[in-house]
């Protein structure tokens, strides 16, 4: 049989031998003949139209692990494989789409309070859950009048230094909160919390927290985040997720080496890159936003966020109106998957004023 060197095979197919190479190790494509003394590969030419089909695949956006699927089925099977796969794209970017106009919105907005924020007012619950496989609980939930905050700990002090982290925050509930420098305020609040998670740890060995909080002011919403716990809003019934997760997963999608569907599959997707250490060389993320009537806002540890997707929250916060119907309605369904982790949800519900 006539085979193909590796070269003329990559010029027939419109792959480069670097991606056959690449291909060959993911078992995607393996060559018809290795020269056993050289290392060469060879491919045969009925080898082409696998080959075309997996750069297509590539070309159209599909995760390794799906042209692997596709790859292994008759052609029937194989169409409705990519059938399904691009009806999941098209609806992540009707959700892209839809963040996209979220943001345009708020970056466009004239500075200054908006007229209708004066008469908002916020329904919240919170709710923490130990999850059915953890020996403990290591998360922390608070909502109060206007401080709503979500803490994962971590390490072998990990429960106190989640609640000394919400903890340090909860002055903010009570206090008038000044005009105009709320993010300072909160700045300066975080300093407060990482000395007291350092003071948690103290002699217990390695420990820390995630902290996703939202501070109220009576016309906007102040988001402070480090870690991976989340925070959605949930507006016009569109979920939008307005939190960037500091994991190491999350920086190679965000460099173009993980598809979000490979990150889900990556042994170390749980490793942080940021987190409220005592180290205040790691700050975190801080920005405004402006709530809407209707608005729902929901806080939660990745119990919950790597267990359940973001179309079937979505779809639990639409279906559970009140506040603490839906935190319990999320924790529970957290559970029936398996519950592998600690399970903390916190939602604040924007609605006019009675008054």
């Amino acid at each position: 049989m006539d085979m193909l060197t590796i070269g003329a095979f990559a010029k027939a197919c419109r792959l480069s031998p670097k991606a056959l190479r690449l291909y060959d190790e993911l078992d995607l494509l393996r060559p018809a003949r290795v020269d056993p003394d050289t290392g060469y590969r060879y491919y045969a030419p009925a080898q082409l139209e696998q080959a075309r089909l997996v750069a297509w695949l590539r070309r159209l956006g599909m995760p390794l692990a799906g042209i692997r699927t596709v790859c292994t089925l008759d052609p029937a099977g194989a169409a409705r494989e990519i059938r399904a796969y691009w009806a999941r794209a098209e609806a992540e970017t009707a959700v892209r789409r839809d963040l996209a106009a979220l943001l345009i919105d708020h970056l466009s907005a004239e500075p200054g309070p908006r007229k209708d924020t004066a008469m908002l007012e916020l329904r919240y619950f919170a709710h923490t859950d130990q999850g059915r496989v953890r020996p403990a609980n290591q998360d922390t939930a608070y909502a109060g009048r206007r401080l709503f905050a979500v803490a994962d700990g971590f390490g072998p002090a990990g429960a106190p230094a989640s609640s000394a982290a919400v903890e340090a925050l909860r002055f903010l509930d009570t206090e008038e909160l000044p005009a105009g420098n709320v993010l300072n305020l909160l700045e300066d609040a975080i300093q407060g919390a990482t000395d007291a998670v350092r003071d948690a740890a103290d002699g217990t060995g390695e420990a820390g927290t995630t902290l996703t909080a939202l501070l109220w002011t009576g016309s906007q919403l102040a988001l402070v985040h480090i870690g991976d716990s989340r925070a959605y809003v949930l507006r016009d019934g569109a979920l939008f997720r307005i939190t960037h997760d500091h994991t190491m997963v999350q920086s190679m999608i965000d460099e173009g080496r993980l598809t979000p569907e490979e990150a889900e599959a990556h042994p170390q997707r749980a490793l942080l890159l940021k987190a409220l250490t005592g180290d205040t060389s790691t700050p975190p993320d801080l920005r405004l936003h402006e709530p809407h009537p209707g608005d729902r806002y929901l806080l939660c540890s990745d119990g919950l966020s790597g267990v359940l997707r973001e179309p079937r929250i979505r779809e639990l916060l639409t279906s559970s109106p009140a506040p603490e119907e839906a935190v319990r309605t999320l924790i529970d369904a957290a559970n029936e998957a398996g519950g592998p982790d600690n399970i903390s949800c916190v939602i604040a519900a924007v609605l006019p004023s009675a008054a």
